[in-house]
């Protein structure tokens, strides 16, 4: 199919696509049949009975994306008749289009179309993941170097950070720091938190704010003080977690934090490179 005709069959599907007033996004099912080359309305609805199928199998609920409508049409005598029509969610422009008659090259390229913009939602919603747990780990080894020079301000010294840190661990996985490594395979020079999931490195995170907080504020002057502190808030956090049904020693490694900076890098790089203008 010749690159101007999917531009022109995308542009032609996008222009079509209307919104209620609550702003959700949806086509109507006659402007659709033609868009999808259909002449004929009854062979059209056709193909929107086997959506409808397909709908309710997905365990959706057909009367969500397939709306049944009446609307005004114009005659060529000036007059105008009612018809019956159908509001339908991209959702159901898809389901349409996949039952469609494959020979129709409106239908390729529709079946393509959503196919892509599918991977592309993807791939959106996994650099949205992974830019959210780079964040996490970020925050994490800021709020972890607080901790470092509270320790300091309140005892003199942070040679006890690694221990009381380490304690921590302990009361959130119910494990060690050295058998979680295990477990996640974390090589022994690298950090614990560089293979946590999300949730983790915000759980952490959240103990060792409390920790900080009380540390001051009560004047908490002695590792074995912190430690206790420490220890308490990270129990109380691992509780939560359990009373909402998480594990934390249960959950997979997640990929190393490097490898996941190093690709949203490449990636940003090259997004960058495909905004240049072309030389003349």
């Amino acid at each position: 199919m010749k690159a101007d005709l999917i531009h022109a069959l995308t542009d032609n599907f996008e222009a079509h696509a209307q919104q209620t007033e609550n702003g959700i996004e949806f086509w109507l099912a006659r402007d659709l049949q033609h868009l999808l080359g259909y002449a004929e309305w009854r062979n059209f609805t056709s193909v929107i009975s086997k959506a409808k199928t397909a709908c309710e199998i997905s365990n959706q609920t057909i009367s969500d994306h397939f709306v049944d409508v009446n609307k005004m049409v114009d005659l060529g005598s000036g007059s105008q008749r009612e018809v019956d029509d159908i509001l339908l969610t991209r959702y159901a422009c898809y389901l349409i289009a996949q039952n469609g008659d494959p020979k129709k090259h409106e239908i390729a390229f529709a079946q393509t179309y959503f196919a892509i913009q599918t991977r592309r939602a993807e791939i959106i919603e996994q650099r949205l993941l992974d830019a959210e747990r780079i964040a996490a780990r970020k925050k994490l080894t800021e709020t972890e170097k607080e901790l470092s020079q509270v320790i300091f301000e309140q005892t003199g010294g942070n040679q006890d950070f690694a221990l009381i840190r380490s304690k921590g661990d302990t009361a959130l996985f119910g494990k060690s720091t050295q058998a979680m490594k295990a477990q996640w395979n974390v090589p022994s020079n690298r950090p614990l938190a560089d293979f946590a999931p999300t949730i983790i490195l915000k759980a952490k995170d959240f103990a060792t704010e409390i920790t900080i907080f009380n540390t001051r504020e009560h004047g908490l002057a002695n590792e074995h003080a912190i430690s206790n502190e420490h220890i308490t808030n990270n129990e109380a956090v691992r509780k939560t977690l359990l009373e909402r049904g998480i594990r934390p020693e249960n959950l997979p490694a997640a990929e190393d934090i490097k490898k996941v900076e190093r690709r949203l890098m490449s990636e940003e790089k090259k997004s960058l490179k495909n905004l240049e203008p072309l030389d003349n």
